[in-house]
């Protein structure tokens, strides 16, 4: 019989994270079913603990070691709900693997997620990033989030809208050792509505010939472009993209336009701001490619830093702050990384 958790002791992380770097946690706990867990972190040796949750460890680096417990949900129930002819909402266990999630919601004829396609990483560090692509975010589908509130001691729902939702933001990761993620409800429907007006996404299903496109021709188009552009972790270390689209006043946007006439903006998150492409800005810079050692930028994704195989995330931390300085330096704009940096502050 499957233990419900166990704990390991001084536990390598290297190959609990896509960049691949070497780590080593305190404490893990391991834990395959998702219902010791209201139990367990109301206990004492981890009620006051400082508490680091891993998923796929696809959205943050290791610049050190973490200084405190580990804790890696493996329980990966997923179950309907909901239907009522049309809006379904399916609830899905934190530890289910992302991509493997889309395409379940796609076989059972539902749609919603088809532009969040092959986005590395689990279920409950959905709603924490906020993940987002080709024009939606991971919010736009989210029915509710079930948590255990470490202030509280005791389990919560909260609805979407209690969220905080932002650009690659929410209020999981603005106090990230208060909540744990234990589930997350979608609310999906059978009807096709997908997001098709991102750059690249129609000129892709153009090119496979698809005028009026399924969910899922959807999706495979998405996963078509990903792998085009985006280096695949299995092959060589990396987080996807390191930084935010950075968000500017419209009057700022503008300079930058007459200055940069090739720079790609959109609508930030009102019509008084512009969303700034980091990818543009970090290739104009000349890091597309560049290489120190094994910390190194893809040469598929200026967006990207790779470890090229003995990288240290220190080192990664080294080049993306150079990257940034660069861009600031050029362009008088921040940069921000997307994934959280752990052992180190950016």
């Amino acid at each position: 019989m499957q233990r419900a958790y166990e704990v390991l002791e001084k536990a390598p992380l290297r190959k609990r994270n896509t960049f691949g770097v070497s780590a080593t946690a305190p404490l893990l706990y391991e834990v395959a079913d998702s219902a010791v867990l209201p139990e367990l972190l109301a206990s004492t040796a981890l009620r006051t603990q400082p508490l680091l949750v891993l998923g796929g460890g696809s959205n943050l680096l290791f610049a050190g070691d973490p200084d405190s417990v580990v804790l890696s949900l493996n329980s990966r129930r997923i179950n309907l709900v909901a239907d009522d002819g049309d809006r379904v909402v399916v609830r899905a266990d934190a530890g289910v693997e992302w991509h493997a999630f889309v395409l379940h919601t796609l076989a059972q004829g539902l749609c919603g997620l088809e532009n969040l396609a092959l986005i590395p990483g689990t279920v409950g560090a959905a709603p924490i990033q906020n993940i987002g692509a080709y024009g939606v975010e991971v919010c736009d589908s989210i029915h509710a989030v079930d948590v255990f509130d470490r202030e509280q001691g005791s389990m919560r729902r909260l609805h979407r809208d209690d969220c905080a939702f932002a650009y690659r933001d929410s209020l999981f990761k603005r106090v990230p050792d208060r909540y744990v993620v234990i589930s997350v409800e979608f609310a999906l429907s059978h009807t096709p509505a997908s997001r098709l007006d991102y750059a690249g996404l129609g000129d892709e299903l153009a090119a496979m010939g698809i005028a009026v496109p399924s969910a899922q021709q959807v999706a495979d188009a998405v996963v078509n472009i990903r792998r085009r552009k985006l280096p695949d972790p299995a092959v060589i270390g990396n987080a996807g993209s390191f930084f935010k689209n950075p968000i500017v006043p419209q009057a700022i946007a503008d300079v930058l336009q007459a200055a940069h006439p090739a720079l790609p903006m959109f609508r930030g998150d009102s019509n008084a701001t512009r969303k700034l492409s980091a990818a543009w800005l970090i290739d104009s810079c000349g890091w597309k490619g560049h290489r120190d050692g094994d910390a190194g930028v893809s040469d598929r994704h200026a967006l990207v830093l790779v470890n090229h195989g003995g990288a240290s995330g220190a080192q990664l931390l080294e080049l993306a702050r150079r990257i940034a300085a660069s861009v600031h330096a050029r362009f008088d704009v921040a940069l921000e990384p997307e994934p959280r940096v752990i052992g180190a502050t950016w």
